[in-house]
């Protein structure tokens, strides 16, 4: 079910309806023109009714679900969440999300699905690392040595594995197998569409940024023209410190965390790459990361590295430009 709610220009509500998801659309149409500023919670579906409303010449806003709750009255229910994201959307500093295209959402759903592979490959090393250990097999650690020991198992007749167990260790393996090679061919997948791209291409001359940074950045801020400044962009992917200040006493904490947990991540580790091999090099921006791992933890050089990234990537994004080394520190 759907449940909408208009209000005029003084947010009087004139409109009350709850529909089902077949009917809502056309009661829109039939109630308001082109032109009206309709608002949607940024849930699941939300990008593809925007873009629907949108090619019939609405202008749609879309806003994250923690900007509407302050504004739901009462108890929660359908109608007072509408009427809720009614008066989020009448506040003047209101952040609202972009309306993400179809191309973004396409690269988007390669990196979810590239991650659960992930996940579900880290998931079978490990059981396989536990089942062998009631044999009193130790695993090693890493996915290519384990990827070794397996078959070396299998062909040891004397390290007292039972026939039913190397059946199922075989079986096993074959499904780590499987997943290797499904994250092999979404590796392919995401290095083609940051090859075809020239803006990915440009985003890619920056330390610490491969297909993998540079297609989930397109996919997460398009072309970042919903921020003002890099510092809001990095801010918005939780790479800026947390604030915990009143009156004089200014306090900072660690980064907030917010915003698409995935790319911060991706930042971060491409980040730690560079500082792992910073000081072999002498230019600005490593000598800048390698005197904060000397003072301060490596993670936090590489959170600042991954923060500044974010900066420069905006920059580039905005204005169309490539890497300049001699700005990357200022």
């Amino acid at each position: 079910m759907y449940q909408l709610h208009g209000a005029d220009r003084h947010g009087k509500t004139v409109w009350k309806r709850r529909l089902r998801r077949g009917q809502w659309l056309q009661a829109l149409l039939d109630k308001t023109e082109p032109g009206c500023e309709i608002g949607m919670e940024a849930c699941t579906g939300a990008h593809h009714w925007a873009r629907e409303l949108q090619s019939r010449g609405y202008t749609v806003r879309l806003i994250a679900p923690q900007f509407v709750k302050p504004y739901v009255k009462s108890n929660k229910n359908d109608a007072n969440d509408a009427e809720a994201i009614c008066e989020a959307m009448s506040r003047p500093n209101m952040r609202f999300v972009t309306v993400k295209s179809v191309e973004q959402q396409d690269i988007q759903a390669t990196h979810r699905v590239r991650s659960e592979i992930k996940d579900q490959r880290n998931a079978k090393a490990n059981q396989i690392r536990g089942l062998v250990a009631e044999y009193g097999l130790v695993a090693p650690t890493t996915l290519l040595a384990l990827r070794r020991a397996i078959p070396c198992w299998l062909e040891d007749a004397d390290n007292g594995l039972t026939d039913h167990f190397r059946n199922l260790l075989h079986g096993l393996w074959g499904d780590l197998v499987t997943l290797d090679d499904r994250m092999t061919e979404l590796d392919k997948q995401i290095k083609k569409i940051a090859d075809s791209s020239e803006v990915t291409q440009r985003l890619q001359q920056l330390r610490g940024v491969g297909p993998l940074v540079a297609t989930a950045l397109v996919a997460t801020v398009g072309t970042g023209e919903q921020y003002k400044k890099g510092r809001q962009m990095a801010a918005a992917l939780g790479l800026t410190p947390r604030q915990c200040s009143s009156g004089d006493k200014q306090r900072l904490l660690g980064i907030s965390k917010r915003g698409d947990v995935y790319l911060r991540t991706m930042l971060i580790h491409g980040a730690r790459a560079v500082v792992s091999q910073a000081k072999h090099r002498d230019d600005r921006l490593s000598q800048w990361v390698t005197s904060i791992a000397k003072r301060k933890h490596p993670n936090v050089a590489a959170v600042a590295l991954a923060s500044k990234t974010a900066r420069m990537a905006w920059a580039m994004l905005r204005n169309d430009a490539n890497y300049d080394p001699d700005f990357a520190i200022g």
